[in-house]
This record gives structure tokens, sequence and C-alpha cells, in this order.
């Protein structure tokens, strides 16, 4: 077996595989298949008489996953050589006279009765004879057997994993140009700003007896309050760690929700302190973009 949970790439939460197989005497199939979810929640669904495989295959299971609400069906069935259904005569002659009694007192009370059919009178219980069930393999032989099921299983969460981490490497791509734009508007909103500052102060001083450097000093404040500039330098440091997580591989789902979670407070912080129509419009085009990754990101193993 291959592939565990320390491999190089991220893989999505999302996959599904399924093997059959037979021995002599019975034939099986396999079902594996996995959605999202928080942390690693696995359900086996096993026949009745091979509760010892469960162990192992949570074992190999738990190994080779992270995360993911995974499924695991096991189903057996006779082959050809086992032995077929039948019908039980005794049951069969017991049914047909107890029919007959009911029959002969429904008509002495003027009842009539329709006939039951065949298939009326399978279905009850004991007429059909279902003959033995299948022989049950040994762990040994299914557990082997599981092997390549996992192995095609992982093999699709892992062609999943790389279609989206190309995805993903798009939208950070995105989220970097887009604060890229964001520095561009926040410098020529300064200029503006600093024109603006210069005749509010000037208006204030002639208008009124405030003290001129208490004036300067509050102006001061304010633009050090709509400076955006630590919230770029964050959403760089986002985006470096973005995809480094990315080109890490391997189960780095929660670091990048929890990055996510990062990049969205400091879109906000930056859409808070704009006071600029055009930096505003990036800041919400930079929360669009943000959250458009982070539903991806959900998908990650």
């Amino acid at each position: 077996m291959v592939n565990d949970v320390s491999a190089g790439a991220i893989a999505s939460m999302t996959g599904y595989a399924a093997r059959e197989g037979a021995s002599a005497e019975a034939a099986w199939s396999w079902e594996l298949r996995s959605v999202n979810a928080r942390g690693l929640d696995l359900r086996l669904r096993l026949p009745d008489g091979l509760g010892a495989l469960e162990a192992p295959l949570r074992k190999e299971l738990s190994r080779r996953l992270a995360r993911g609400s995974v499924t695991l069906n096991l189903r057996l069935a006779k082959t050809a050589t086992g032995s077929g259904a039948g019908l039980n005569i005794d049951a069969l002659e017991t049914v047909l006279h107890a029919i007959a009694q009911v029959r002969a007192a429904a008509e002495a009370q003027g009842m009539v009765l329709t006939d039951p059919s065949p298939a009326d009178i399978l279905s009850l219980r004991g007429v059909a004879d279902a003959g033995e069930g299948p022989n049950l393999p040994s762990p040994e032989v299914l557990l082997a057997d599981a092997g390549p099921l996992i192995d095609a299983f992982q093999a699709m969460r892992a062609s999943e994993g790389a279609a989206l981490a190309k995805v993903l490497t798009a939208q950070i791509d995105q989220i970097a140009a887009l604060t890229d734009a964001a520095e561009e508007a926040a410098k020529s909103r300064a200029e503006a700003q600093k024109d603006t500052f210069r005749a509010n102060l000037a208006k204030l001083i002639e208008e009124s007896d405030l003290d001129e450097a208490r004036l300067a000093q509050e102006l001061a404040l304010l633009a050090v309050k709509s400076d955006v500039t630590e919230e770029l330098d964050r959403l760089r440091a986002h985006v470096e760690a973005a995809r480094a997580l990315i080109a890490k591989g391997g189960p780095v789902g929660r670091k990048l929700d929890f990055l996510m979670q990062e990049f969205n407070r400091e879109a906000n912080t930056l859409c808070s302190k704009s006071g600029d129509a055009a930096l505003t419009a990036i800041g919400l085009d930079l929360k669009l973009a943000i959250d458009q990754t982070r539903e991806q990101v959900q998908n990650v193993e």
C-alpha cells in the first residue's frame, strides 16, 4: 500500500472507489466514498461474521487519510457454485392445509375468499428456503483485497486535489493582484487626503481660535487611523503563507481555512479604513475573491 497522510500534494476530501472480488464459495463487492468533514469520520458497514475486519480497516484508513466523512461498504454474495434457493416442502404443505381450513370456515359463514397467488404463498415465512448463505472469505483475503481499493480511492482524491491546487493557486494570485491594486489606490488616496487635510486645517484656523499645533496633531492622528499599510503587508504575508501551504501539500486544509479567516479580517479592516470609493471597491472585490477561495479550501483534506 502507498500514499499516506504525509504525501506531498494536497488531496480533495471527496472521493469514490469500487472493487469486486471472489473466492471459490463467495463473491464480494467493496464501495468506498467520502465527502467533506471537519475531521476524520469513518463508517464501516460489514457483513455479519466479519467484525474482525473492522479494527484493521479502521487502522489502515486512519493511517492514510486525515479528514473526510468516509463510508466503507462490503457486500457478500454466493457464487454460481454456491447452494441456491428452493422450497421448504414441509412448510408449504402446512400452509396449504391452513389455507384450506380457512377457506372451509369462511364458506361455512357464507363468505367467498379469493385464491392466494403463488407469490403470496411464497412470501409467507418459511415457505421459500433461501438455502445457506455464502461462505465467509477469510479476513486475510479480504484485507489484501482492500489494499487496491484504498489505493484507487486515494488516487481519485489526489487527482481532484491536483485540480483543486490549480484553482486555489489562481485564486491566491487574484488576491495578490487585488492587494497590489489596493496599494496603488491607497497611494492615490494619500495625495488627495494631504490636500484635503491642508485645506481643512487652514479653514479651521481662519474661522476659530483653535490652537494650530493641536489641530495639526488631530489631523495627523486621523491620517494614521486611515493608513492601510499594515493591512496590505499582512495580506501579502498571508498570500505567501497560502502559496507555501499549497506547495507543501499533505493535510493542510485546516491551516488554509484558518488563513482564509485572517485574509477576511484584513480585507474587512481595509474597507472600514478606506474613506475612498476606489479603494473601497477594490476591498469589496478582495472580500469576494477571499470568499470564493475559502469555498474551495473547504474541499481540501
